[in-house]
């Protein structure tokens, strides 16, 4: 016997997933990505070379080329990790003062998470699942948990 559920009704529509396996979204959302991307890492003050790691290890022609024009489209992979990286640098902005929020991705850190490296080198190191945890971390803490 199935059970059917009623969920009281609330004023949040969801948003569609995007699907991300479709070349026209990729194309769609990649400038803006590539666009944003550059912009944190200036504002963090991240070397290129870390640049490229958080990309998922991109090698110097292509990286140069998206740093002069964001009209590359991104795999999945890269539309990802910029998106996380998005979501921690607002979570930072909304938790710190800009000059903090800046600064705090290359601070050392002493939560066991990080085991005193900064977050940076726990993201370049662990890659996609390290973003994650840095971004879950500071949502939790943006909500108070």
């Amino acid at each position: 016997m199935a059970l059917d559920y009623d969920y009281p009704a609330t004023g949040y529509k969801l948003s569609p997933l995007v699907d991300l396996t479709a070349k026209s979204e990729r194309e769609r959302l990649s400038p803006s990505a590539v666009r944003a991307f550059f912009n944190i890492m200036n504002r963090w003050g991240v070397r290129d070379e870390d640049a490229r790691m958080l990309l998922g290890g991109i090698s110097n022609g292509p990286f140069y080329e998206m740093k002069k024009k964001s009209e590359r489209v991104l795999d999945i992979d890269r539309l990802q990790r910029v998106s996380y990286l998005v979501g921690i640098f607002k979570a930072l902005n909304v938790l710190y003062s800009e000059k903090l929020a800046d600064a705090w991705i290359q601070l050392p850190n002493s939560n066991r998470i990080f085991g005193g490296q900064t977050p940076l080198a726990y993201m370049i190191r662990g890659g996609l699942p390290a973003m994650q945890i840095v971004r879950r971390l500071l949502d939790a803490r943006r909500g108070g948990m």
